[in-house]
Parts: C-alpha cells; sequence; structure tokens
C-alpha cells in the first residue's frame, strides 16, 4: 500500500473486515478460497503498515524483516497459485477448467521460483517517493519474463471465468497494473497491491450477486 503506515493499517482493517463478511456470504464450498482473498489482502496491507513504521525507526530491524518477507510471500507467493486455484474451483465449464488447471500450475512453478528468490536473493524495502519499493537483487534477465507470467496467471482467470462480475475484477486488475508501471514503476509491487486491495470489496459484490441469482432462481 502506498502514501503511509496509517493509510496501509486502515486499509487493512477495512479490507480484512470485508473478507470477513465475505466468508460468510460464501454459499458453496468452492466459493471459500475465492472468499478468502480479501482477507490476505487485508494482511498484507497490515504487514505493510509495520514495514513503514519500521523504516522510520532503526530499532524495529526484526520487525521489517518479519513483515517484508510476510508482505512479499502473500504478493509473490500466494497470488499466483490462490488466484487461478480459486477460479478453477469454481468453474463449471470444461473448456476454461482445462485453460486455469494450466495457470494454476504455471502460477505454482512462477512461486517456487520467486520462493528460491526471496531464499538466495536480499530483498530490501525503502522509502521512494512517498511509497515503499522493495529492492530485490533477483536475476535480471528474469524479472520481465516472471511478471509478465505473474499478470497471465492472476488476471486471465479472472477475465475468462464464467462468474458474472469477475470480468470486472480482471479489468480493474489490469487497469491497477498499468496506472502502476507508468506513474510509478520502481514501487510496482506496493502500488499494485494496492489497486488488488480494492478489488476486495468487489469480490464481496461478485459474492452476493451470486447468492442473490442463487436465490431468485
Amino acid at each position: 500500500m502506498c502514501f503511509s503506515a496509517n493509510a496501509s493499517f486502515t486499509a487493512g482493517a477495512i479490507i480484512t473486515a470485508a473478507g470477513v463478511a465475505t466468508e460468510i456470504i460464501a454459499r458453496k464450498p468452492e466459493q471459500r478460497l475465492f472468499a478468502s482473498i480479501p482477507f490476505f489482502f487485508g494482511v498484507q496491507q497490515i504487514a505493510e503498515g509495520f514495514v513503514w513504521i519500521s523504516l522510520t525507526n532503526p530499532d524495529h530491524l526484526l520487525m521489517q524483516n518479519i513483515c517484508t518477507y510476510l508482505f512479499l510471500i502473500i504478493a509473490d507467493l500466494v497470488w499466483p497459485v490462490m488466484i487461478p486455484a480459486s477460479c478453477l474451483l469454481m468453474e463449471e465449464n470444461p473448456r476454461k477448467r482445462k485453460i486455469f488447471k494450466g495457470l494454476l500450475i504455471a502460477g505454482i512453478l512462477l512461486a517456487l521460483y520467486y520462493t528460491f528468490c526471496l531464499i538466495f536473493y536480499e530483498t530490501k524495502p525503502e522509502i521512494l517517493n512517498c511509497h515503499i519499493n522493495y529492492a530485490g537483487d533477483y536475476p535480471k534477465l528474469l524479472i520481465i519474463p516472471a511478471f509478465l507470467v505473474y499478470l497471465v496467471v492472476t488476471i486471465t482467470p479472472l477475465v475468462m471465468s464464467s462468474i458474472k462480475g469477475m470480468l470486472w475484477l480482471g479489468i480493474m486488475l489490469f487497469i491497477g497494473v498499468i496506472v502502476s508501471l507508468i506513474f510509478y514503476m520502481e514501487n510496482v509491487t506496493s502500488v499494485w497491491c494496492f489497486f488488488g486491495a480494492i478489488i476486495s470489496i468487489m469480490i464481496f459484490w461478485v459474492l452476493k450477486k451470486t447468492k442473490t441469482e442463487a436465490i431468485h432462481s
């Protein structure tokens, strides 16, 4: 989350509350994973709030390390797997399910690559232009290809999903990517996750809409 610790904590609290509400309205077991996305986004934003605090206080180095890696684990490991997996669980179209399975495998492989990077390469957060830049010394040749795979496995399932309203989630996430790349290139991880947090509220709307249609059908 960009801007400040207070903004991160406030967003984290609101999004976590939305996650609890979303879990409550999830009608079916296959919706549970998708419904839990706002909760994880909330935890991620709260973690970044503590990163903000630690960056202004050198005595909080341990907290900085823990919260930095918690933020990055969710951003780089959880989302590439969780989003295609949740869409796969809810999808009934056989052809789309096959595509989502392929995207899930790609997401798992990407998460394994990022796990390798987090273990063997140092990542250090820094405040840059009023945002947090997570400067990681990852293999330079793979930064762009890995990010492109990340976009494909996180956005494509939302755009292709047969669930009503999911397309708008994918569009919002894509807009977030474009804005982040154009205006906040060096802080893309933090800023894009902010846009991702916005769609958490939309997830409640999607499941609420699904529930309402099921009642009236």
